[in-house]
């Protein structure tokens, strides 16, 4: 009866949203033309690339390399593989939804299993540099020098989420992996020439010729790109209809409940509204709310937007995790948790970071997020490339500092 029952309430709502497009279809078409534009001059630049050089890394075995030498770093802190922390670089780099598409890939050829798949999707699916920086800094607060506090409530509340995440599934036993040179730990190997060996390992399993495997990763990546657009043109046109349905109204009516409670202005309750369905509208509407709002409050919203991911991010996730066993309410929890954490972080820093402010904004170039989209991949890669490496320095020092103490604990007993 569970079951019959969930499936007609979603045929109830999809009905109930064809019958709303049949009778505002003016507003779907100029919705989808909006979703389309979001799709073409934002996420398609920022996004595909990545896609394709992250097929490419796993069949050349790059990632195995990666995971071999941040494994006695990410198992005790993050309680996943060392593979995880390419992920992690990729995940801040590109942004979502390549964190659930690596570690649905990481599933596929049994790295991870379900609760470390669940531990690694929940921290990595972040928002990526350009759109945090161009879109949201830049085109909807028209203040560059807020991408500092933006990035560090957003990126490090995120780790600190993937440390905490490191207790999910306690109960269950992380099964061993499979001797072998990436992931022999007891090797009298150095952990570089264990980490070169499974990069071998990794290419001669895979075997494809590099044409092949680049016309692959090219094709599943458009695939990818496409469900991506979808999703977001989808999304534009039921938020549109709901509100010329006054639907939203009763969203709005339950939301100023919530923000009442922590002294939110109830004039942002269409920003969270808006953000609760798609990233891109609620972070727009937090950077359009009144000036007589203060800017803390407008920036703690897009925050929280931001780490929420939005119901369009969700359902990208979700239709990259189908063909896995990894769960969705553990992902839609760490979402919530990420967003509130984010909120209290800008609070937090707000007052100490001022003085980076206008040092930022003179270091991050002008862009518009209407700009033509040859423009946009000038800064979409150079961004993006520095936020992946910059990841991977971060986890190389406290690889380094591990292992120092480490030697030091070894001493002093």
């Amino acid at each position: 009866m569970k079951k019959y029952g969930s499936i007609t309430l979603i045929s109830l709502m999809m009905l109930s949203l064809m019958c709303l497009m049949l009778l505002f279809p003016s507003e779907v078409f100029r919705a989808s033309i909006k979703g389309v534009a979001i799709w073409w001059d934002v996420l398609f630049p920022a996004l595909f690339p990545f896609f394709v050089i992250a097929e490419m890394m796993l069949g050349v075995g790059i990632v195995h390399f990666f995971g071999t030498l941040l494994d006695p770093l990410m198992r005790p802190v993050f309680r996943i593989p060392g593979i995880g922390g390419f992920v992690v670089a990729m995940g801040f780099a590109a942004g979502y939804p390549i964190g659930a598409r690596l570690t649905a890939q990481l599933w596929d050829q049994k790295l991870v299993n379900r609760e470390e798949g669940e531990r690694l999707v929940s921290f990595t699916t972040s928002s990526d540099p350009i759109f945090l920086i161009g879109a949201v800094s830049i085109g909807f607060f028209h203040d560059a020098g807020l991408a500092g506090i933006l990035a560090t409530a957003h990126y490090g509340t995120a780790m600190l989420l993937g440390i905490m995440m490191r207790y999910h599934g306690r109960k269950s036993p992380i099964p061993a992996l499979q001797p072998g040179p990436q992931t022999d730990s007891t090797s009298s190997q150095p952990i570089w020439l264990r980490a070169f060996n499974a990069m071998h390992t990794a290419r001669m399993k895979d075997g494809r010729p590099l044409g092949e495997m680049l016309k692959q990763a090219v094709t599943s990546s458009l695939s990818l790109i496409f469900v991506v657009g979808g999703l977001v043109v989808f999304f534009s046109a039921v938020m549109e209809v709901l509100a010329s349905a006054h639907i939203m109204n009763i969203f709005y009516i339950g939301i100023n409940a919530v923000l009442q409670q922590f002294d939110v202005p109830l004039a942002l309750s269409q920003a969270v509204a808006n953000g609760f369905f798609e990233v891109t509208l609620g972070a727009k509407a937090a950077g359009g709310a009144g000036a007589q709002i203060p800017l803390v409050y407008k920036v703690a919203i897009a925050a929280f937007v931001l780490s929420w991911a939005g119901l369009s991010v969700h359902a990208q996730v979700v239709s990259l995790l189908q063909r896995t066993d990894l769960r969705y309410l553990p992902f839609c929890l760490s979402r919530l948790a990420h967003g509130l954490m984010a909120f209290t972080a800008v609070f937090l820093l707000w007052e100490p970071m001022q003085s980076t402010r206008s040092t930022l904004a003179a270091m991050v170039p002008d862009m518009d997020v209407t700009s033509p989209l040859t423009t946009l991949w000038q800064f979409t890669l150079p961004w993006g490339l520095l936020t992946f490496v910059s990841v991977m320095l971060a986890l190389a020092v406290l690889l380094c500092l591990y292992y120092v103490v480490k030697q030091c604990m070894k001493r002093l007993i």
